[in-house]
């Protein structure tokens, strides 16, 4: 599933192809891709309007509209394409699920190979702000508010970072990269980190995500942005999916265990329990 990085990637993708386009039409391929709405209903409340911004929420594209958000979550195969306005080509059609026609001879199309990526529409965010955590490149997150989210927390640390009610965008390969970077095992308890510890983790969270962006993310299967472009961070992975290689600190053999049944890689020797 498309991490923060690769949510990122995407928005930076589409903000100068949408901003400031009218959305002209909706058609659902896939009438699950509105869930819970129906996709006429969908079509009723977007058709028509412009859209102002383009921008990330957690792992969520938001297109802010003169009135009202698209949302869009891309799950785990999901893609979003700005083609030529037009019928679509006979090789779009097995994977496209929605297609919204944009003024000035555009359209956004939405394929997803497994069908599990959604669109919405919210006349304000706060629903969807009542479900996700701080953003941890804004700089509200400070490395004294993370400190204080952790106590009393009795949940080892990866399957909280995990969490997107307690930071939002964090997935499975930063949250193991960042941990590696802290010298933190996954499995520690959170309300265990000192304060250091903590605003360590806060540094390498921040600086994982930030390199990651840089690189346009990271692809392992099936991630893709625009025409085909993908990743390049993968070549920057320090762990993850790196099990039995040698640690790029000390040499000992990287392994690979469950936590919170997610695989997990770490160097058993950095990262002390």
């Amino acid at each position: 599933m498309p991490e923060l990085p690769e949510v990122e990637t995407v928005v930076r993708y589409l903000r100068p192809h949408l901003e400031g386009r009218t959305i002209v039409s909706f058609t659902a391929y896939w009438p699950k891709v509105t869930a819970p709405a129906l996709p006429e209903d969908f079509a009723r409340q977007v058709t028509g309007h412009i859209i102002k911004a383009v921008r990330r929420r957690g792992k969520y594209i938001l297109l802010d509209l003169d009135r009202g958000c698209v949302h869009l979550h891309l799950r785990m195969t999901g893609r979003l394409l700005v083609l030529p306005s037009g019928n679509p080509e006979a090789s779009e059609l097995s994977y496209l699920t929605a297609e919204f026609d944009l003024s000035g001879g555009r359209r956004l199309v939405f394929t997803d190979v497994r069908k599990f990526g959604r669109v919405g529409y919210l006349e304000n965010l706060a629903p969807l702000e009542t479900r996700l955590g701080p953003e941890p490149l804004s700089s509200r997150f400070t490395p004294r508010l993370f400190h204080r989210l952790l106590q009393g927390r009795r949940r080892r640390i990866k399957p909280l970072l995990l969490d997107q009610s307690f930071i939002a965008g964090m997935g499975n390969i930063y949250a193991d990269e960042a941990l590696f970077l802290a010298r933190i095992h996954p499995e520690t308890p959170a309300s265990r980190l000192t304060f250091p510890q903590s605003r360590t983790l806060h540094r390498a969270i921040r600086n994982v995500l930030t390199e990651s962006i840089l690189h346009d993310g990271t692809t392992i299967i099936n991630f893709q942005y625009g025409e085909g472009s993908t990743g390049r961070f993968r070549e920057k992975l320090r762990v993850f999916r790196r099990e039995g290689q040698p640690c790029p600190v000390c040499g000992t053999p990287l392994v690979k265990i469950r936590v919170a049944q997610r695989g997990t890689y770490l160097c058993p020797a950095c990262q002390l329990q």
